[in-house]
């Protein structure tokens, strides 16, 4: 199976669409475990254990373990141990180099610690893309248009009359020859969604800023899913990781994804039948 094809079976087999971003800011620790050398583990396996049965994804923010050093390397391994083989992994590092350097990387991301797709910036064009491609059951999200603030300063420039955002999309679909891969769309832009979801009508969509980062999930689901009602990733992190401070934080976590997946479903059902 190609990449599209192995998340749409993960998220027949979870029901589900939701992406459960793990950023561990070590400072946002319940109390209990801030100060522990295997506190950001416990963390996260307690998140994974309580969020398994509705994550049909996880996307790993490599920032939160590369800034823990040495510690952060062998967490990060252990965490990605801790995922069940049936839902896809997504390493959130936004690469992107030149063709040597973009090499290296893929080499470590998808070979070394065996994540099954990883985002990647497109601003040096396909040799720096393509390395992540090689292999078809492994996905690429390719940034497109992004949820922060300063996406304005260039995604959204004209050229040859167009945004800049769209000419990536349209470049990317030229290169998913092989069905592998994908985009960055945010969730904070509604209107740009629907459009790029009707320039890859097959292709699966990253969508953050649902959640802390007010995104409108009926409106993402509505926009960003496949004519069948899927291939569109909803990430929450910050919503489900701190959905509690306290010794109940995996439980509260499970509450929060429970209640999105649900929603989730709800505009699913609402939109496609």
């Amino acid at each position: 199976m190609n990449f599209t094809e192995r998340l749409r079976q993960s998220q027949e087999n979870h029901n589900s669409l939701v992406c459960v971003g793990l950023d561990p800011d070590p400072l946002k620790l319940p109390r209990h475990l801030q100060g522990r050398e295997d506190g950001v583990l416990r963390f996260c396996r307690g998140i994974i254990e309580a969020t398994q049965e509705v994550a049909c994804s996880y996307k790993l923010n490599l920032a939160f373990f590369e800034a823990m050093g040495d510690n952060g390397t062998r967490t990060l391994r252990d965490v990605l141990r801790s995922i069940p083989k049936d839902t896809i992994t997504i390493a959130d590092g936004k690469r992107g180099d030149i063709g040597n350097s973009s090499s290296m990387y893929a080499r470590s991301i998808m070979t070394d610690l065996q994540f099954d797709s990883a985002t990647v910036h497109p601003y040096m064009g396909l040799d720096s893309v393509e390395p992540f491609a090689k292999d078809p059951s492994r996905g690429v999200f390719v940034l497109a248009l992004t949820s922060n603030p300063g996406a304005k300063d260039l995604q959204y420039l004209k050229v040859s009359g167009k945004p800049l955002y769209e000419h990536v999309v349209r470049k990317v679909k030229k290169w998913n020859t092989a069905g592998n891969y994908g985009l960055v769309v945010g969730a904070t832009r509604p209107a740009q969604l629907k459009q790029i979801r009707a320039l890859v009508p097959e292709m699966p969509l990253l969508i953050p800023g649902i959640g802390a980062q007010g995104g409108d999930v009926r409106k993402a689901v509505h926009y960003g899913c496949d004519n069948t009602g899927a291939l569109a990733l909803l990430n929450a992190s910050r919503s489900i990781l701190f959905a509690s401070a306290g010794e109940d934080y995996a439980d509260a976590a499970r509450t929060a994804a429970h209640a999105l997946r649900d929603e989730i479903n709800r505009y699913r059902q609402e939109r496609f039948g």
